[in-house]
């Protein structure tokens, strides 16, 4: 169980700093100009969606849900409801992604780089709360 444990959270790690960092470079990309710019931005983001962070979800959820179901961790509480409801938020957010990016792939964004910022910041409220959830387990 020590080792689902431990990959599960490594991949939750890498999930999030493609959460954190994909919101980022739409920042960038949004206020790029010029076409050799805003080509790289389509790479980097390409590459960090599908090459990092699409396989850093499927396999957080799916070690999380073999901790769940498989050794009964959290089974029955209020807290792991809770925490499965950030994830599907999470799992959400991320399609959210998936979306915008192929807006920018195909030269249709109409958001602001504030906007982007703003989105920016829906990753970190809920690591904070999915870690409360986990460490403290308030309910």
């Amino acid at each position: 169980m020590l080792w689902v444990k431990a990959l599960h959270i490594v991949f939750v790690v890498t999930w999030f700093a493609g959460l954190f960092y994909l919101p980022r470079l739409f920042v960038y990309h949004a206020q790029a100009t010029g076409r050799e710019g805003i080509e790289r931005f389509k790479i980097m983001e390409r590459k960090l969606l599908f090459g990092i962070m699409t396989p850093s979800a499927v396999l957080a959820i799916a070690l999380g849900l073999w901790l769940w179901l498989g050794y009964g961790i959290g089974a029955g509480t209020g807290w792991m409801h809770a925490k499965l409801a950030i994830v599907l938020v999470l799992a959400g957010y991320h399609i959210w992604c998936v979306k915008l990016f192929a807006d920018f792939r195909q030269d249709r964004n109409t958001r602001s780089h504030v906007w982007y910022r703003w989105f920016n910041e829906v990753p970190v409220v809920l690591l904070l709360a999915a870690v409360i959830l986990v460490v403290v387990k308030p309910f």
